[in-house]
């Protein structure tokens, strides 16, 4: 009966088991399911099965993935046909059969590797035949799967939810910046696999500890070997197309292909947001986070050391310990089996170069429970320690006379780490997440937790606090941001405390600071000579444009301005910095916020010139899955300041549920000008 047996046919039912499995969103075309739960498949027989119980004993599947399949390394597993099945293992149950087909439920275990699979029947040494492929994923919806996801609502923003939102800017003027993770893309998970095949561990996919540590690692490798230098300023349409943000898919394409989009090292920050998207696409829980204020290269230490001139100007001296205004970083959600209890859940991706001088790429990226770095247990990390100290450091600033002489300046205290924002589950709303990664600056388990590190660091003895005190005291306010068609005001409030006249120097400078905290170009310097009367308290107000600047700011910059004031007798310096954000015109988009399926819909757009000056070469582009087919890109002539830039777009959707236009203009005065809606998209309306 077994030589006589024959499968004519094999239905994998795609539709139906990819909408089981969440997957229906990536293909309709391929089967793509997720680890220890069912998938159902259908075998049609020619000639008619009649002896059925004599022709399951004699036949098994088989599934294999990898280019050299293995029993050894479990990329090879074959297992019989039952009645039952086996929850634990690869099974598969008959569900229904008669003469001419069997219907049967496959079954994955919950820790089965990863991969892409083909599926054989097999009937006797000899003969087999090919059932088809599938694309095998990790199931944060199977409880017994290592990163098992308890809360719907998370589940469908961090794994399904293609529509993201990073956040940019400051600390004190945050700005959400549109991404598409492109999770939903089969290309994206095809990469990933591809990368993936890097690794010779293929025994260690099923593991995604392993498989993030791999993938965060090849991804920084690939990003570094593609990271494009650019010049400080961008004349040509090419060089401005560098700047554009509009997804993962074209850069994860170039890092892996040579073809896509390449990054500029002023977007070195997407790693994170690509990270993010293939953790999704094969089926771990990821979201990004920024980190306001963040201090980097300190080694573990708990003091930064900032260098300024004179006029307030970064020296550049000691630039591998510094703040940066903001670092993008990527969180996953699995469980840690290998850790004690309690530390599993969010763990941060640290992707950053900590190589030990081998050749192991992997020693690159580190994966550290969350919960770790707020109570500050080092000791599970090579990297916990560098990564409490980003969170958790001061900052000491210094500054260098004319004569190379090196003294502690007057500041108030700079701390880091006091905003940690992410997108908040089903909206588009900033939720704030600092309370998971330290105590509350100031607060009693704050300070003990510090005295504890630097008891452990064998520092007991260190003063934790910058503060200095000198008999002036400064502060300096500002606008959070400046618009590029208005000002932003300032204030420095100088209080002189002592019965003493004092002369003092007064420079308040701006600079454009890259989002790393390494000074671009400095843009305005003004020096005032004053006198204070004893007990005198005085506050210097200015306006400031960017007409006043020596040059326009480079694109992605922030602006650091700061004030020093110098006396004599002694001579002390009094310091103090604020960061602000730039700020672009406004972008209205007019769409309705429901609309049906298949029927066109009108968007209206809007930019009003409040510069000084014409913007020319302006081009508009539309985007958006499920609401657009491909990218549309439309030139429009020069608007004039004081008037309006109005278009009109027409679209049909053609897929029902929620989802993003995302608009973005561009001309000579600026890039990126983002904006967005969200659309719900209704099923057609039943004929009456």
């Amino acid at each position: 009966m077994g030589q006589a047996l024959y499968v004519s046919s094999c239905d994998l039912h795609i539709a139906r088991n990819n909408e089981e499995h969440h997957t229906e969103e990536i293909s309709s075309r391929r089967l793509i399911v997720r680890r220890g739960q069912p998938f159902t498949i259908t075998l049609h027989f020619h000639p008619l099965v009649r002896g059925f119980i004599r022709a399951l004993k004699k036949v098994t599947l088989v599934a294999q993935t990898g280019k050299q399949p293995s029993k050894t390394n479990r990329t090879k597993v074959k297992f019989p046909i039952t009645s039952q099945g086996n929850p634990k293992w690869w099974s598969a149950a008959v569900e229904d059969r008669d003469f001419q087909t069997w219907t049967l439920s496959v079954t994955t275990p919950a820790d089965a590797i990863i991969g892409h699979y083909s599926l054989l029947l097999r009937v006797s040494r000899r003969t087999q035949f090919p059932l088809g492929h599938f694309t095998l994923l990790f199931n944060p919806w199977g409880q017994e799967d290592a990163v098992f996801l308890g809360n719907e609502a998370q589940r469908r923003e961090y794994l399904l939810n293609q529509n993201g939102l990073i956040y940019l800017g400051t600390s004190d003027c945050i700005q959400p910046q549109p991404w598409d993770f492109h999770q939903f893309e089969v290309s994206v998970i095809d990469l990933s696999l591809r990368l993936l095949e890097v690794d010779k561990e293929v025994d260690q996919w099923s593991n995604p500890i392993h498989v993030t540590r791999v993938l965060g690692a090849l991804l920084n490798d690939r990003k570094e070997r593609s990271l494009l230098t650019t010049p400080q300023t961008q004349d040509s349409e090419d060089e401005r197309f560098l700047y554009k943000r509009r997804g993962s898919l074209p850069i994860l394409r170039h890092w892996l292909t040579g073809q896509g989009r390449q990054v500029p090292d002023g977007q070195a920050w997407v790693l994170a947001a690509v990270t993010c998207s293939v953790l999704r696409s094969l089926g771990i829980p990821a979201r990004v986070i920024t980190i306001f204020d963040s201090a980097h290269g300190t080694r573990g230490a708990l003091t930064v050391n900032e260098y300024y001139d004179e006029n307030g100007i970064q020296t550049g001296e000691d630039q591998e310990s510094r703040i940066c205004i903001f670092q993008v970083s990527t969180e996953c959600w699995m469980a840690r089996p290998d850790l004690s209890p309690g530390y599993g859940g969010w763990q941060f991706v640290d992707s950053g170069l900590h190589k030990d001088g081998g050749s192991n790429v992997l020693v690159t990226c580190d994966l550290v429970p969350v919960r770790a770095i707020k109570e500050g247990a080092l000791e599970l990390s090579p990297v916990a320690p560098a990564l409490f100290a980003s969170l958790n450091a001061s900052c000491v600033v210094w500054i260098k006379g004319k004569d190379g002489t090196v003294v502690r300046a007057d500041a108030s205290p700079k701390y880091v780490g006091n905003n940690i924002s992410t997108k908040g589950v089903g909206g588009d709303r900033c939720e704030d997440i600092t309370q998971n990664y330290k105590y509350h600056e100031g607060s009693p388990q704050k300070r003990e937790l510090l005295e504890k590190v630097l008891k452990e660091k064998a520092e007991p003895g260190k003063d934790i606090s910058p503060e200095t005190s000198g008999p002036l005291h400064m502060l300096l306010t500002s606008s959070s941001s400046m618009p590029l068609d208005g000002d932003v005001e300032i204030a420095v409030k100088i209080f002189n405390h002592t019965n003493e006249e004092k002369d003092v120097e007064l420079v308040i400078g701006i600079q454009a600071m890259d989002y790393n905290g390494v000074t671009n170009t400095q843009l305005y310097k003004k020096k005032l000579p004053l006198t204070f009367q004893d007990n005198e308290v005085r506050t210097i107000s200015t306006s400031l444009s960017s007409s006043h600047f020596g040059q326009s700011p480079p694109e992605n910059s922030i602006l650091r301005l700061t004030a020093v004031a110098t006396h004599k007798n002694p001579e002390i310096s009094y310091f103090a910095q604020r960061d602000i954000a730039i700020c672009k015109p406004e972008l209205t988009i007019e769409v309705p916020e429901t609309v049906r399926l298949y029927e066109p819909v009108i968007a209206s757009i809007y930019v009003q010139n409040k510069l000084d000056s014409p913007m020319e070469d302006c081009v508009i582009t539309v985007f958006g899955r499920g609401l657009i087919y491909r990218d549309r890109s439309y030139r429009l002539g020069s608007v004039w300041p004081g008037n309006s830039l109005y278009y009109q777009i027409q679209f049909t959707p053609t897929h029902a549920g929620l989802h993003r236009l995302t608009v973005e203009v561009d001309c000579n005065m600026f890039q990126n000008l983002t904006g967005y809606k969200s659309i719900k998209v209704m099923m057609p309306q039943s004929p009456a």
